[in-house]
């Protein structure tokens, strides 16, 4: 089993010093995610463990679900009723535009190199934007390239046009509108029910969701364009005044072994397990299909990808952040954690 999806149960020990127990600070992690699905499994799992090693066993973890809604998990945290919670940065339309960076088709890369490029990019320009005022961001990542999974066949780009899809937000709406799909924004709790009412005739989701919203179920069909149409962008955060209120040697230890890029890092390669066995479902299932877009579709998306990048770009730009210069770090640094 892989060492970044394993559930490892230490973070919810009580230990115990040479002078004596003490109580550990116990964290609420807010997730509007089903318990199944990797953020879940993997990635807080992961963190926890990480949290409770680093410190000690000083940090403990509870995760909640249905404390509130997808689009307001900051202000869960904000008013003190999670101390950490997963954004998806498209669920506030406006609010952010500097991740968008990371979310536009063309980058070459795992989700693991994306998140590291994220949060590197994020620390050297991105991040004078101030779009997280008030938490304290702990991680940044995006999920696997994303597909278009329907509910009937989809043999060439041109039949995406007035197809009614399931867009998250962010720029998957931009890419969206470009290909002329008529947009249906639910969170992605609702997918499921939304596909299988007839709602919508498609979703725009990572490889991965297949298997954490049961898409083979309701959309058999996906249209993959290799790099993907999009990336998903999500960032971990956590109360200020929580961490504020740690002991100084335990806010160390967060911010030195675990918080920042290692944890970005983790939760990247959660992503790419959760695609690759997500494809493998895929293809191991007799009624779904999945068709690669041909080479000629590619190169007409290429066009679009260029618009939608130059449109991104200027949006960040115009923000206040050098928007040119975070583009080209990450593709540098997407290259650099790829190892290439």
């Amino acid at each position: 089993m892989s060492k970044f999806t394993k559930f490892l149960g230490t973070a919810a020990l009580v230990v115990t010093t040479a002078t004596g127990a003490f109580a550990a600070d116990n964290l609420t992690i807010s997730t509007w995610l089903p318990p199944s699905h990797p953020v879940n499994t993997g990635m807080f799992a992961q963190l926890s463990e990480m949290m409770a090693e680093a410190t000690g066993g000083e940090i403990t973890t509870e995760l909640k679900n249905g404390l509130a809604s997808p689009p307001a998990q900051m202000d869960l945290v904000l008013d003190g009723a999670a101390d950490i919670a997963i954004l998806f940065h498209g669920y506030t339309p406006g609010r952010f535009v500097g991740t968008k960076l990371i979310e536009i088709p063309g980058y070459t890369g795992s989700a693991e190199a994306a998140s590291v490029a994220h949060w590197r990019a994020h620390e050297a320009i991105l991040k004078n934007l101030d779009e997280h005022r008030g938490v304290k961001v702990i991680a940044l990542t995006t999920h696997g390239p994303g597909q278009i999974h329907s509910n009937k066949a989809i043999n060439a780009m041109a039949d995406l046009n007035g197809l009614k899809t399931r867009l998250g937000g962010g720029v998957s709406a931009d890419v969206g509108a470009e290909l002329g799909l008529v947009g249906i924004q639910v969170p992605a709790p609702k997918v499921y029910e939304t596909l299988d009412s007839g709602a919508a005739d498609a979703v725009a989701m990572n490889m991965g969701e297949r298997i954490s919203f049961k898409l083979n179920e309701v959309a058999k069909n996906v249209y993959e364009m290799p790099g993907g149409f999009y990336r998903g962008s999500f960032s971990i955060i956590m109360s200020q005044e929580k961490f504020d209120s740690l002991p100084a040697d335990v806010q160390t230890a967060l911010d030195s072994k675990v918080f920042g890029e290692t944890a970005s890092r983790m939760m990247g390669a959660v992503w790419d397990e959760s695609d690759v066995a997500a494809r493998k479902l895929t293809d191991d299932t007799a009624d779904n299909k999945i068709v690669t877009a041909s080479a000629e579709d590619q190169a007409a998306f290429a066009k679009i990808a260029e618009k939608v990048r130059a449109k991104i770009i200027a949006e960040v730009t115009e923000a206040g952040a050098d928007g040119q210069a975070a583009y080209e770090m990450i593709v540098k640094e997407m290259a650099a954690a790829s190892g290439n």
